[in-house]
């Protein structure tokens, strides 16, 4: 009987130990994310024209805001 409330321990400890890791590493993406976002304005600027547009500034920004958006 002990060996198994042991056991039951450690598991329990695991289980705990993840969702907590879970939730650390979920709380440091994300603000990773805000402080280095993987797009900016000349990336965005730099695909369109790629795509053969001149892009306004007015686009520019709707990108930028419809990809932050999704962000977070």
């Amino acid at each position: 009987m002990g060996l198994l409330v042991d056991v039951l321990q450690i598991l329990i400890g695991v289980v705990i130990g993840a969702v907590i890791g879970f939730f650390i590493a979920r709380k440091y993406m994300k603000k990773y994310i805000k402080q280095n976002p993987p797009i900016n304005e000349q990336m965005i600027k730099a695909m369109m024209m790629q795509m053969g547009r001149t892009p306004s500034q007015k686009q520019i920004n709707q990108m930028m805001k419809s990809m932050t958006k999704y962000m977070d």
